[in-house]
């Protein structure tokens, strides 16, 4: 039963009055953003160099305001999500948020109306070193940039080309006739969150009839499904050749300033790690002692009830000790977010589910929410979201706003390294043989579902994108091929390829935003690479990490993970993930 809020000790939630003080406070700032939206001293003027470099100035400070009292509202609802006063105070965020959005939507197409020459000796301006990087990506895509008329009508064909992924979500959660299926004798009415239930059920019978049912009803709607998905691929095609550029993955990665070279190296590597996916399976299938298994059988757990069950206070302190080799400064920070209210701990009334980390500009530190319960998941999950407000700490702190927000990218790098590091604590100092076979099944699965898994998916998307460029048909029996094909090759014979897993595709709403899942694989293996490093290289590793954490996007995303010493645009922390994930399957075998 959840806690009432006020039960609980201050140190472990959030001080909001920290951020904004009450709806006094909120209103004081809101007052004074609503007085600074008349952008016409700006508009019209931007050729010149001195008007430029202060409404870039005004809108830092404008954003800087706007983020604090979305955080605030946000962070308010969260904590209480029935609280009506929280959820009027969101609204009012949004329609700032709009109105702010109105008033600067000159900016960019003036900038980028400049003529190169002045754009890049702007750039080349030592007063524009704190927007230097923001306006050299302008620069860059001043080719694409259409006229003004053009402009105007793509822009009018947001909500066409939003559409697709609208119509997915509504069939995939308002539309599928999902059936009842029968659960230790009895009936419950399958889900998408039931599934993923059943996929974990000791009982094979249970997880052979959710699979079955799941995905029969994607083959009921698969017509309607295709021709969505394809729409949305055609829309992708077309937003390519209107902008000129030679590809939709090179379109679809300018916008995070990652080269196309690094998705396929990603395919290429990845497909050369398959030999050791399949040594995994086959184990996995040994393990479980199956003559023959199936992909339903791909999520069981391999080791049941070895789970860490730890107080909050002992997890915190072994989080402590898995992430030392980051050093001490790092572990005092550590402790500061501990002590010091930075992290709402305790599942309570009303409160949001789940956990995240939120940082933002103009607030001394980050926040983190969680629901903690005695786990090994909720163990790394401590670790996982104060990696993520050590980079937004580290980075708040060293780069001015235009450059402080890291991009998602390399999100995940942080939060990652952390889980990582903990893992190889544990592994080293548990004596309980049966959690160091559950931490390493843990580690193998996490590079299965987020590297080999993700790779796959962004295989395919790659695939259709490709094949409409090229002219072939997105037919559901073209997609259902090409995914079958590609599930055969990635987990090898030792399991069943059903046929049900062909319609695999159908069911993931990542692919309505294009050339988006490959980052959880390049963010993994960066992860990897940096944990591998710090514990082979020590202190010169972790100043190197540093740097990266403190470097937020002064510079493209591929860049800056060079700080840190990992270059997708080799083949070396591939290289690291698959000895890590071969590693760790030996140590697997051995227990």
């Amino acid at each position: 039963m959840s806690l009432n809020r006020n039960d609980v000790p201050s140190h472990l939630k959030w001080n909001l009055s920290e951020i904004v003080d009450g709806e006094k406070g909120f209103t004081v700032i809101e007052n004074k953003i609503l007085s600074k939206l008349d952008f016409s001293k700006f508009e019209g003027k931007l050729a010149d160099e001195n008007v430029l470099l202060e409404c870039l100035r005004y809108m830092d400070d404008l954003e800087i305001k706007l983020e604090i009292l979305g955080v605030y509202a946000m962070m308010y609802r969260d904590v209480d999500t029935r609280n009506s006063d929280a959820n009027a105070l969101n609204s009012r965020v949004d329609n700032l948020f709009v109105k702010y959005s109105s008033a600067v939507s000159f900016v960019t197409p003036e900038i980028t109306a400049l003529p190169e020459e002045k754009l890049k000796a702007i750039i080349a301006d030592e007063r524009f070193k704190d927007y230097d990087y923001q306006l050299e990506q302008m620069l860059k895509s001043k080719p694409h940039v259409l006229s003004r008329d053009c402009e105007n009508i793509l822009s009018l064909g947001g909500q066409v080309f939003g559409g697709f992924q609208e119509i997915f979500t509504m069939i995939n959660n308002a539309d599928l006739a999902f059936p009842e299926i029968e659960v230790n004798g009895e009936k419950i009415k399958l889900s998408h969150g039931m599934y993923s239930v059943c996929m974990d059920s000791k009982d094979r019978k249970v997880r052979e009839t959710a699979f079955k049912a799941f995905y029969k009803a994607f083959r009921d709607v698969l017509n309607t499904i295709t021709a969505t998905y394809a729409g949305n691929v055609n829309k992708d095609v077309f937003l390519t050749k209107a902008r000129k550029y030679n590809s939709c993955l090179e379109r679809a990665l300018e916008n995070e300033d990652v080269p196309a070279e690094v998705y396929k190296n990603l395919l290429k590597y990845v497909n050369g790690a398959l030999p050791t996916l399949h040594k995994y399976v086959k184990d996995r299938k040994e393990t479980l002692g199956y003559d023959e298994m199936h992909m339903y059988d791909m999520y069981v757990s391999l080791v049941e009830d070895a789970e860490l069950k730890l107080p909050y206070e002992e997890a915190f302190k072994l989080v402590k000790k898995g992430l030392a080799p980051l050093g001490e400064d790092y572990g005092k920070l550590l402790q500061k977010a501990h002590d010091e209210g930075w992290i709402d701990v305790e599942e309570t009334e009303g409160k949001r589910s789940g956990a995240y980390s939120v940082g933002v500009y103009g607030i001394e530190h980050p926040y983190v929410l969680l629901n903690y319960q005695p786990t090994t998941h909720d163990v790394f999950t401590i670790a996982h979201e104060l990696g993520h407000s050590m980079h937004s700490y580290k980075s708040d702190a060293a780069q001015p706003k235009s450059k402080a927000d890291y991009k998602i990218f390399v999100a995940e790098v942080a939060s990652t390294v952390n889980e990582v590091l903990l893992l190889k604590y544990l592994l080293k100092n548990s004596t309980d043989v049966k959690l160091k076979k559950y931490l390493c099944s843990y580690y193998l699965e996490m590079i299965r579902t987020t590297i080999f898994r993700q790779t796959m998916f962004a295989e395919f998307e790659y695939i259709a994108h490709d094949s409409a460029e090229k002219g072939i048909p997105l037919t559901k029996d073209y997609l259902n091929d090409e995914y079958l094909k590609l599930n055969k090759k990635y987990y090898g014979d030792a399991v069943v390829s059903d046929a049900e897993i062909a319609y695999e595709w159908a069911r993931i709403p990542h692919f309505y935003n294009s050339f988006y899942v490959y980052k959880y694989a390049t963010g993994l293996i960066s992860a990897i690479s940096i944990a591998e490093r710090i514990y082979s290289e020590g202190d010169k590793a972790v100043e190197d990490y540093f740097r990266f954490l403190s470097s937020g996007a002064s510079d493209g995303p591929v860049e800056l993970l060079k700080l840190a010493g990992v270059d997708l645009t080799k083949k070396d922390a591939y290289e690291a993930m698959v000895k890590s994930f071969e590693t760790t399957l030996a140590e697997f075998e051995s227990l």
